[in-house]
This record gives structure tokens, C-alpha cells and sequence, in this order.
């Protein structure tokens, strides 16, 4: 008996352009396997599990209390320092590991790429969208330290999400254009170290923005990281609200760099195998 079969013809993407989004909703079902198994080998073999998503922030947050709200005497806006540097930590981690895992994954994900195809969008996207997991349990702690120094959240808390959204959009678009560059040259995998660390100290999160001089807050609102940090602090803390021209310009940058992203990304993707 003759069976009907179905040719499938994949073709590359041409010259410059934005790639197929719409294709990426009928591979949704890989991109929640790869996030489920990327937090499942991020905890595998490990002793105490999803705990180290509790250890991390919580670490670093004592070390930055001494050191920089105790002995460096850095100012909180009349907060608890634990609590106002924790409000910035959650995100930035969530910003850093996002930025790093999915600048990376065209490489760590190489071997899947010249066996199967997908679109290649779904490799940084799902390396992103896993670091949410580790972003939940941590919220844990945020709970607990503003219970413990009564500090209640308002209705500002409701736009908590949105801030968390620009994170990750901001780490997809720079993700993008570096997740191709490392798929030719791995210098970028080895900078990334040194690139987070110092993307840190130029953004709020051991310190506030008002300590920033006026003739240099332009060119510190270029990071759209000052918006996400000094947003979500505001939602849940209720201190100053971000600078509605920093938001703005904040969000512009955010989608020029995801929009160039996605073309450049677009453009190299059908070389990617080759490179990898």
C-alpha cells in the first residue's frame, strides 16, 4: 500500500531582513522542552539543588551590605540597604545569566543544529527564557527581607513584570548580535565574564541613581538597565520613579538593538552550522 508522503523544502534566509516570527509559534513546544532541560542540567548532579537559586543572591547580597553599605557607607534612599540591593540584584542576575547563556547558546547548541533544524531564534530564546525559573525562587528572599524590615509594597508593585520584561527584551537584543559573533569568533564567550562585571558597577545596583552627576546622567541613561533597575526598585519599594525620558530612552535603545539584532542574526543564520 503506497503511502502519501510530504516534502518539506527548507530554504535560507537572503539578503537583510527580519526573520520568519511567525514560525517560531509552531516550534513553541521545543522551545519549553529546551527550557525545561536546561534547568534540569543546571541542577543535575548538584547537592542541594534549586537552592543554589536562593545561595547566589543571598551570598552577594551580605558581601554587598558590608562592604559597600556598611564600610563604603553608600547611600539606599532611606531604605534598608539589604533590601534596596536586593531589589536591584534579582533582575541584574536575571539580565547577566540571560545575557550570558544566550549569547553562548549558538555554540553550546551546535551539535542539535546539524542534526535537526528549528529556527535558530529558539537557541538564544530558550536559554533565556530558563533563567526565569532561578528568578522565581528568588523572589523568596526579596519576600522575606521586606517582611522582616517592614517594607510593603503599593499598587506600583502590579508593574513589577514590566520591568522584568524590558530585562530580558534587553538581554535578547544584545544576545542576538553576540550569540552570531561567537559563532565565528569564540572571543566573545571569554569576554563575557568581564563584560557582565563591569556592565554592573555602571549600573544601580550597589548605589542609586541620584549619586550619578547631573552632566553624566545622559550618557548613564544610554544603559537600559538604569531603567529596568530604578523601575522595578520603585515598584515595590515605592521610592523615586524612574525618569520618564530615561524609560524612553531606555526602551527606544532597547528595540533598535532587538530589531538590528534580529536582522544581523537573520542574515548570518544559515552559516551557522558551518561555523559551529
Amino acid at each position: 500500500m503506497q503511502k502519501n508522503l510530504t516534502t518539506i523544502t527548507i530554504t535560507s534566509h537572503k539578503g537583510w531582513g527580519l526573520p520568519n516570527l511567525r514560525e517560531l509559534w509552531s516550534f513553541r513546544e521545543l522551545i519549553w522542552i529546551l527550557v525545561t532541560r536546561d534547568i534540569k542540567i543546571r541542577y543535575k548532579q548538584t547537592a542541594i539543588g534549586v537552592m543554589w537559586a536562593l545561595l547566589q543572591p543571598l551570598l552577594t547580597m551580605v558581601v554587598f551590605t558590608v562592604i559597600f553599605g556598611k564600610l563604603g557607607g553608600l547611600p539606599s534612599d532611606n531604605l534598608p540597604y539589604p533590601v534596596f540591593v536586593m531589589t536591584a540584584l534579582l533582575p541584574w542576575q536575571l539580565f547577566a545569566k540571560a545575557l550570558t547563556q544566550g549569547s553562548t547558546s549558538m555554540v553550546t547548541m551546535g551539535g542539535m543544529m546539524g542534526k535537526i533544524y528549528f529556527p535558530r531564534l529558539i537557541a538564544p530564546l530558550s536559554s533565556i527564557l530558563s533563567g526565569l525559573v532561578d528568578f522565581v525562587i528568588s523572589l523568596a528572599i526579596l519576600v522575606s527581607l521586606m517582611a522582616w524590615y517592614g517594607v510593603w509594597p503599593r499598587w506600583e508593585v502590579l508593574l513589577a513584570p514590566v520591568f522584568i520584561l524590558l530585562a530580558l527584551l534587553s538581554a535578547m537584543a544584545v544576545a542576538l548580535w553576540l550569540s552570531a559573533v561567537n559563532a565565528k569568533y569564540r572571543d566573545v564567550q571569554q569576554a563575557m565574564p568581564f563584560l557582565t562585571q563591569i556592565w554592573m558597577f555602571i549600573t544601580p545596583v550597589i548605589y542609586p541613581t541620584s549619586m550619578i552627576p547631573e552632566g553624566w546622567k545622559w550618557l548613564f541613561m544610554l544603559n537600559p538597565m538604569v531603567s529596568v533597575i530604578d523601575g522595578f526598585r520603585w515598584s515595590l519599594l515605592g521610592v523615586r520613579p524612574p525618569d520618564m525620558t530615561s524609560l524612553v530612552v531606555s526602551s527606544l535603545s532597547i528595540l533598535v538593538l532587538a530589531v538590528s539584532g534580529l536582522v544581523y542574526f537573520s542574515h548570518f543564520e544559515k552559516d551557522f552550522v558551518d561555523r559551529l
